[in-house]
């Protein structure tokens, strides 16, 4: 099993809050699964969407070299395209944000096609309490560093979880890197 490769800082706190600046002129919407089905017990957050060109663009190129860089390095994977945006989600206590275990992999256009996550901290950890993303590739859940900038990239067919936030608010990046099946 492949583990997970961890970036102390993929982004500054300024360009966190940069990235979050420019998802508040954006609306955010309720987090589906797959194929847009809505499951509360599976998950609740609140969602939107950078893309590649505009504002957001910085935060591409950013995500494309550091995912080119760890792909040759760690994981080795063929890779294709970025064929989703990124992803920004808000997990809220009020709202009893959390996201039960699951992979990225599914029926989906773009999900049968996953196969790198990355998953970037946006929020200071101080600002909310839960909301921790744990991973469980081989029975052995290990949580991620919650560190404001950090970063982890894991195959996508990884299990993972954002535990129920309790107090305050979460935000994350998430991207997908696509390529061939696994075989």
């Amino acid at each position: 099993m492949l583990s997970p490769y961890s970036l102390d800082r993929m982004f500054s706190d300024i360009e966190c809050d940069q990235i979050i600046r420019l998802t508040q002129a954006r609306e955010f919407s309720d987090a589906g699964l797959v194929r847009g089905r809505q499951n509360e017990t599976i998950r609740v957050a609140r969602i939107t969407w950078l893309d590649e060109d505009g504002e957001g663009a910085w935060v591409f190129r950013r995500v494309m070299e550091v995912v080119r860089d760890v792909n040759r390095a760690h994981f080795g994977f063929a890779l294709t395209e970025f064929a989703e945006r990124a992803q920004v989600a808000l997990y809220a206590s009020d709202a009893g944000g959390h996201f039960d275990w699951h992979s990225d992999i599914g029926a989906g256009t773009f999900a049968q096609k996953r196969k790198l996550t990355l998953v970037s901290q946006l929020s200071d950890s101080s600002a909310y309490k839960g909301g921790r993303l744990e991973m469980n590739g081989n029975g052995q859940v290990k949580t991620a560093d919650a560190t404001r900038g950090s970063a982890i990239l894991f195959p996508s067919f990884t299990l993972h979880r954002v535990t129920p936030v309790t107090l305050g608010q979460r935000y994350s990046l998430t991207t997908w890197v696509h390529g061939p099946d696994f075989t």
